[in-house]
């Protein structure tokens, strides 16, 4: 078992005994690997081969059925996208890549731009729902996101992929892994091409004005290293560089309302952050520790017809201490110690700095009832300290199949440096040092149930306040500590395999988000969120996955928001993709997304993908 964890290396799996080694194992809940049945938190987690069988090509298309989450992309591939998770902001959601804390300290809300990343070199997802500070620090108001790429094993090999279809796609990506001698290695090329997606409704443009398709190109390289040196002592290397481009219709506000520019805005982003580890293991595996350095860097530029040109640069040093000690056969204590330095050099110059520890026990009782307690401290150079704390009990019914779980737990999300010192004079508006952190305590509590083995179904209510939310304050002159929110709703699933080569299930939604000042429901959170996915293997040689997502109706503002609410309509889309083994080294594979060509906006203004066709092959060497 080879998994690669939140400040730790792929050694720590290791420690994962043999008897619960059929239970899938999820690191995010508590920092370590840990069976999912024993896990009280909420978590989803997507595999390399759900991604492949549905053949996902980007994260946004990852994300979109996991429940409790809504994924907003404007309009096609590499537009701006954010994730809604559990009713809360879009920058409520931390997201790490192997480690390394990947929301944007450049951007105004420092959060995570999902629709940048490619998916083929991804080998797992672990979404964990509900406040998360506890563990993580500031951005995790609404959970985390934690992306493992593929790791190298066994002997070396290579993959090679190529597809093409609707909206002048052509996709590429090539991947090559093993290991020898202790040394463990991946390297990974992905390019991402779709060179005329309809994103501008016709109703928006001018009589006689034609509509300009959307590009997108996005070229992305990582790698992933690693050198046993000795049985207990081992290092590890990942990295990751991308560079994209889009062209898009933009705004023309020099009209009102605003209407979608006539000719395109470009832009232009370029990622890239590593992180190296070094892992030792003392006393017989009861004294675990790992160092951890890294290091991002983030540039954005973006040229409008009717504007001058932004552009937005920041980095992030972080670096990072984590050990496990066994106090004894059912208790773990997890200490661990950071410090973090983000910094904007472009289109201000500011930063930040924030030393943290945290603290997690891990315990087992009577073999049935587990529970993990965690505590942090953060303390940041601009607003001050914080500590946040999380609570979460399971406890297991064997002779029922039942699961009782809950967790309680705070959150917070640091005022960004943009919000502080970004000063806009032409408009009277500035930014405010003083702001203090937005924060939250939220809560959940639920079951799962499996009967008979085969079916599997599972009800969590959750519930979250948040408070010191930052807005404009009444003068509209600068930021303020003014908003208070509440999100409450119920997660749900049934789960179904009638026979080996036939799985299906289900994921019902339910969500309540709301301005607990205005009293006035929030933009962009669907009430109603269910989808169906199936996996069936007719023959030894073809599988096909079809899907279907229905997303109830929200509300939204129009595209320039010169309409600041109105209700916009649900929708439901199916997808099918299907892959043939033509020989052991090489198969061929074919989907169609949005089957039915259902058109529909989210967000309001910019339409979907309609109906797309894609084949492809892919060969092993």
């Amino acid at each position: 078992m080879a998994v690669t964890v939140i400040g730790l290396t792929r050694a720590s799996a290791a420690h994962v005994s043999a008897d619960v080694a059929a239970d899938e194992v999820v690191v995010t809940a508590t920092r370590i690997p840990t069976p999912e049945s024993q896990v009280a938190s909420s978590v989803t987690i997507i595999t390399a081969g759900e991604i492949e069988a549905r053949q996902l090509q980007t994260l946004p298309d990852v994300l979109k059925d996991v429940p409790g989450l809504n994924v907003v992309r404007s309009g096609g591939p590499g537009g701006q996208t954010s994730v809604f998770m559990r009713g809360t902001n879009s920058d409520h959601t931390k997201v790490f890549v192997d480690g390394i804390d990947v929301n944007d300290p450049s951007s105004p809300s420092a959060s995570f731009d999902f629709g940048l990343f490619l998916a083929q070199d991804i080998a797992k997802v672990e979404v964990l729902r509900g406040p998360q500070s506890g563990l993580y620090g500031s951005d995790a108001i609404g959970g985390v996101i934690n992306i493992i790429t593929k790791s190298g094993a066994g002997p070396a090999s290579v993959v090679a992929r190529v597809e093409g279809g609707s909206f002048d796609t052509f996709n590429q990506s090539a991947a090559l892994g093993g290991s020898a001698d202790g040394f463990h290695y991946t390297a990974n090329i992905e390019h991402f091409h779709s060179g005329a997606t309809p994103v501008t409704p016709l109703d928006l443009l001018a009589p006689g004005e034609q509509r300009i398709d959307d590009y997108y190109d996005n070229l992305t390289a990582s790698t992933k290293l690693g050198l046993d040196v000795s049985d207990v002592f081992d290092l590890g290397l990942v990295g990751r560089y991308t560079d994209t481009h889009l062209r898009n219709t933009g705004e023309n506000f020099a009209t009102f309302p605003g209407t979608p520019d006539s000719t395109q805005s470009s832009d232009h982003t370029r990622q890239y952050y590593t992180r190296g580890t070094a892992h030792l293991a003392l006393f017989d595996g009861h004294f675990e520790q790992t160092l951890g350095a890294a290091y991002s860097n983030l540039d954005s530029s973006a040229t409008s017809p009717d504007g001058a040109p932004s552009d937005y640069s920041g980095t992030r040093l972080k670096l990072d201490w984590q050990g496990n000690v066994k106090l004894g056969s059912d208790d773990i204590l997890v200490l661990g110690a950071e410090h973090q330095k983000d910094e904007i050099t472009n289109p201000i110059s500011a930063s930040t700095a924030i030393d943290s520890g945290y603290a997690e026990l891990q315990s087992a009782f009577a073999g049935n009832f587990f529970n993990t307690l965690s505590v942090r401290f953060d303390d940041n150079d601009r607003f001050g300290s914080k500590v946040t704390y999380r609570l979460a009990p399971a406890y297991l019914i064997g002779a029922t199949g039942t699961k009782l779980k809950a967790s309680v737990g705070s959150g917070f999300k640091a005022p960004t440096l943009s919000e502080m010192f970004q000063n806009f004079p032409n408009f009277d508006f500035f930014g405010n040092p003083n702001l203090r952190p937005e924060s939250s305590v939220g809560y959940d509590f639920g079951f799962e149930q499996r009967l008979a083995g085969s079916v599997q179904f599972g009800v969590t209510y959750y519930r979250n306040n948040i408070k010191n939310l930052i807005a404009d304050n009444a003068a509209f002159t600068s930021y303020a500590n003014v908003g208070r929110a509440v999100a409450d709703g119920v997660e749900s699933f049934v789960a179904y395999q009638p026979m080996q080569t036939l799985e299906l299930r289900a994921d019902y939604t339910f969500t309540q988000a709301y301005d607990d000042i205005l009293h006035e429901v929030l933009l962009r959170r669907p009430k109603h969120k269910a989808s169906v996915t199936a996996g069936w293997r007719p023959t030894a040689k073809l599988s096909v996955s079809p899907s279907v997502l229905y997303v109830g109706s929200w509300i939204d503002g129009n595209r320039d928001f010169s309409i600041p609410r109105l209700t916009a309509g649900g929708y439901i889309v199916a997808d099918v993709a299907a892959n043939y083994d033509l020989t052991d080294r090489l198969s061929i594979f074919g989907r169609v997304d949005n089957l039915f060509g259902r058109r529909y906006e989210e967000p309001v203004g910019f339409l979907q993908p309609s109906r797309g066709a894609y084949a492809g092959v892919k060969a092993k060497f």
